[in-house]
């Protein structure tokens, strides 16, 4: 069935072939009748499904020819970049509609989204945390809000968001429809669905967690140690056009970025520690090709959509196996294909082997003929633990060392009755005690009027 055929507003379905859709998904024929309906609605939906536009389509569709001025829609997402992402595929789905939207998460400044509650937007995308530091202001309120959306409700799980989820609603009008969308339904999910929904339309909750049918997938059993050089062969080799390489902490991201760019290779990188902006010219750097390789924590597993991504790439092999399905699922969205390595080293098989039972298949091994597996290191991404604790140590013993000694310096000074001074703004020195300026007054500048 085409699109034309879903009963959706013209202008959107214009808006849908301006983009080169005709066809809906599975997950967006099954979701979008019933959620046109009126229906509440439980799906489970991989990432790359097609999700975003089962859940916006029919909320767009309701909003076309009601009146402006009322934020009537509110979307909940895990992270910055995946808001960032619904809403320019909002954008994109609304163009030639009136439809108004804005963004409402940290890192960035909170006029603009205050000017977005007080002038009414018709659909709020937000992270909660950012969501409830509004609604502490008079001015956030929801009063007329007739849908909400919870997107990638486990992600928001794995962060801790559930608690602040209760919080936002209890901001937001009980009689609702409400779509909630997970990749996988774990019990806490379980629960919070049965809270949130009244008689919902279910889709593929029998599902398993899967990746996308059109991933090729290939593990690299490597030395941990010679990672980063293995990594920089791929590349330089041409096996891998673009990248988005996924690593364990912020720490190993910053250095192996710094290490591909010591090589040549055009790197940036995205985890929580760098500022909105950053991560936002990082991410549309690579988007456009500025940059070749991406390397990112899993803060950006959900959250980045790149038009005909080649690679993803498992620098670290996820703990968490239901994490390998969303790095993965960067990359094959919308029925494309792509391919999905992922670098194991011995101490590492342990979970690889823990992803490959919830898939239900054993991934293929790859031994790179002309890459010398016998190398010495090249790189260290990680400070041994032991070094680590020895540089915290000695920091702290001279930090103590320093205390004590400006503790002694002052009891001396206070001993001979003096002070100790520092040197003036200017330079010069301070005025002695009783010098010019009266016995006690300090030096403050020179005074106008």
């Amino acid at each position: 069935m085409p699109f034309s055929g879903l009963s959706l507003n013209p202008n959107l379905v214009r808006g849908l072939k301006d983009l080169g859709f005709t066809r809906p998904t599975p997950i967006q024929a099954d979701a979008i009748p019933p959620a046109l309906a009126g229906r509440d609605l439980l799906a489970c939906a991989m990432t790359g499904s097609g999700k975003t536009a089962a859940f916006l389509l029919p909320i767009l569709h309701k909003l076309i020819d009601r009146p402006r001025g009322t934020t009537r829609a509110l979307v909940l997402t895990p992270t910055r970049e995946l808001a960032a992402q619904i809403l320019e595929d909002l954008n994109d789905l609304a163009i030639h509609t009136p439809i108004t939207a804005a963004s409402v998460f940290g890192g960035v400044g909170m006029g603009p989204q205050e000017h977005a509650f007080r002038s009414g937007v018709d659909v709020i995308v937000a992270t909660p945390g950012r969501l409830l530091d509004h609604f502490r202001r008079p001015y956030a309120k929801l009063a007329g809000l007739e849908y909400l959306v919870l997107d990638e409700a486990d992600r928001m799980l794995d962060m801790g968001f559930l608690p602040d989820i209760r919080r936002v609603l209890r901001h937001l009008p009980p009689r609702r429809q409400t779509l909630f969308f997970s990749a996988t339904i774990p019990p806490p999910i379980a629960e919070l669905s049965r809270e949130m929904l009244r008689d919902p339309a279910t889709i593929n909750l029998e599902r398993r967690a899967t990746p996308a049918t059109g991933i090729t997938h290939a593990v690299y059993p490597v030395p941990q140690h010679l990672k980063p050089s293995l990594l920089v062969h791929l590349l330089k080799k041409g096996d891998m056009h673009d990248a988005l390489v996924f690593t364990r902490t912020k720490h190993r991201a910053d250095r192996l970025a710094k290490h591909l760019v010591q090589h040549g290779l055009r790197t940036e990188r995205i985890h929580g520690n760098r500022s909105q902006a950053q991560r936002t010219e990082a991410l549309a750097g690579f988007k456009s090709g500025k940059y070749q390789v991406l390397v990112a924590t899993d803060i950006a597993a959900r959250g980045i959509d790149v038009t005909e991504l080649g690679h993803v790439v498992n620098f670290d092999v996820s703990n968490v196996p239901e994490d390998y399905i969303h790095r993965v699922g960067r990359t094959a969205r919308a029925e494309a294909t792509g391919s999905a390595f992922t670098f194991v080293s011995p101490e590492e098989e342990g979970s690889l082997r823990a992803i490959e039972r919830m898939i239900n298949r054993r991934l293929p091994r790859v031994t790179v003929p002309d890459f010398d597996y016998a190398a010495r290191q090249e790189a260290r991404l990680e400070v041994p633990l032991a070094q680590r604790i020895a540089q915290i140590r000695a920091r702290k013993a001279d930090e103590r060392a320093r205390a004590s000694a400006n503790a002694q310096r002052r009891a001396a000074d206070v001993r001979r009755g003096t002070t100790h001074q520092s040197p003036r703004p200017d330079g010069h020195a301070p005025h002695a005690p009783g010098g010019g300026r009266g016995p006690s007054r300090p030096w403050h500048g020179r005074r106008k009027g």
